[in-house]
């Protein structure tokens, strides 16, 4: 892509950033890079590892890539040793970033909530997890590094068909998507659902679920230049938020509203989708995106968002005969939940019905480049980061399966057109 290209002209740029520190990372921990071993007697005691630290909160700038020295960790019973090949990026870090997201620890932590690897040791009572296996990982904190030490029923077994870029892309998105509309909207056929944002991670994630279901109409906003690809992918109505009202622009379709309503906005986007819901119809809010507007923390955006934001009385809710819900994923604690619906989705990703969409894949080194792409909303589908270190000459990726050349070669033209 136009990125990669450039980003191989100046292949080292950012090295300098690289800081040898001998923090222990938060409950993670990672083996050498290759280039790097020493006598294999050093190398059994300590461990050297690439992580990407938040260092403070503000701009790109405060995420620094370290290589960090550590004794071998001594797992604890129920724990894996994972060796993460591929990370997925999330919303929840660009708040993260900016000090507001509740669920990071504060820094200096590891960022990354989801990454795809192979386990490289278990520890005591691990029964169904072994040395080898392919796995995704889900963790608060602490997977932007190259080995990560987490809790085995975290831990979900990936099918041999799928890429470590697709099992890191598949988890939070998904899983969000998934437990919104099937828990709790319970979507049936001949129902309508808004998708804000339908051309992100969890946007993707959400069309291709709805389409497991018979005749689910589809609305999503994105800006003009991803409609043929959200088309493509099942969106029925595809609105330009940018340039129209989306709201009239439903009515226009469907003077009554729709069934559901997917926000990630916040502020007064959840007021016009209150408004939007056809009786009987569920509103869930699973985010602020409206609070996140530059680099750094924007106080009057969030004033803005919270003083915009829905307030309702339960009588107002009986007599609309309408539904408000709010969802976290971080805030699940229920694993029963979260592995019985791995297993679905994992189910589904082998029937052919999900497909992860791989918008651009960045190694730790550009880091700020893959948020930026984030945050600008130019990515369609999911911004991967590869841990191990960029090389001179990247093509073709060293663990690139059979069909993912495929997709890059996809996600090439997208980037282009995007910037045409």
């Amino acid at each position: 892509s136009i990125m990669q290209n450039t980003a191989r002209k100046q292949p080292e740029q950012q090295q300098p950033e690289q800081e040898k520190t001998s923090d222990e990372p938060p409950a993670a921990v990672a083996d050498a890079p290759k280039e790097s071993e020493g006598s294999p007697a050093a190398e059994e005691k300590t461990l050297s590892w690439r992580s990407l630290v938040l260092t403070g909160y503000g701009g790109y700038d405060k995420i620094k890539l370290q290589v960090k020295t550590q004794s071998k960790p001594q797992l604890k019973a129920g724990e894996v040793l994972l060796r993460v090949k591929a990370c997925g990026l999330n919303f929840a870090e660009l708040l993260g970033r900016q000090g507001l997201y509740d669920q990071l620890p504060n820094p200096p932590v590891t960022m990354g909530m989801e990454g795809a690897g192979v386990i490289e040791a278990v520890g005591e009572d691990v029964k169904d997890r072994k040395v080898g296996d392919r796995v995704i990982a889900l963790s608060r904190s602490g997977m932007w590094q190259e080995v990560v030490v987490v809790s085995a029923d975290r831990v979900f077994p990936m099918p041999e068909e799928m890429s470590f870029e697709e099992g890191a892309a598949l988890l939070i998105n998904y899983l969000t998507a998934y437990l919104m509309l099937f828990e709790m909207a319970n979507v049936k056929p001949g129902k309508s659902v808004l998708i804000h944002m339908a051309a992100g991670g969890v946007g993707i994630a959400a069309t291709q679920l709805c389409q497991t279901v018979q005749d689910v109409t589809v609305f999503g906003t994105a800006s003009a230049s991803k409609h043929e690809t959200i088309s493509q992918g099942g969106v029925t109505h595809p609105i330009d938020y940018r340039t129209k009202d989306y709201v009239e622009e439903i009515r226009k379709i469907s003077p009554n509203g729709v069934d559901i309503v997917l926000d990630p906005l916040g502020g007064s986007d959840t007021q016009k989708g209150f408004n939007l819901l056809k009786p009987m119809g569920m509103l869930i809010v699973f985010g602020a995106a409206n609070c996140v507007t530059g680099q750094k923390k924007n106080l009057l955006a969030m004033a803005k968002t919270w003083y915009n934001q829905l307030s309702l009385s339960t009588l107002k809710l009986m007599q609309a005969n309408k539904a408000v819900s709010g969802f976290h994923l971080g805030n699940i604690t229920d694993e029963q939940l979260i592995t019985r619906t791995m297993d679905k989705l994992v189910e589904l990703y082998r029937q052919g019905k999900i497909k992860p969409h791989i918008d651009s894949s960045y190694h730790f080194e550009e880091v700020a480049e893959a948020m930026r792409r984030m945050h600008e909303r130019l990515n369609i589908g999911k911004v991967i980061l590869l841990p191990e270190p960029k090389k001179e000459e990247e093509k073709p990726k060293s663990n690139a399966e059979p069909g993912e050349n495929v997709e890059q070669k996809e996600a090439t033209e997208e980037v282009k057109a995007e910037k045409d």
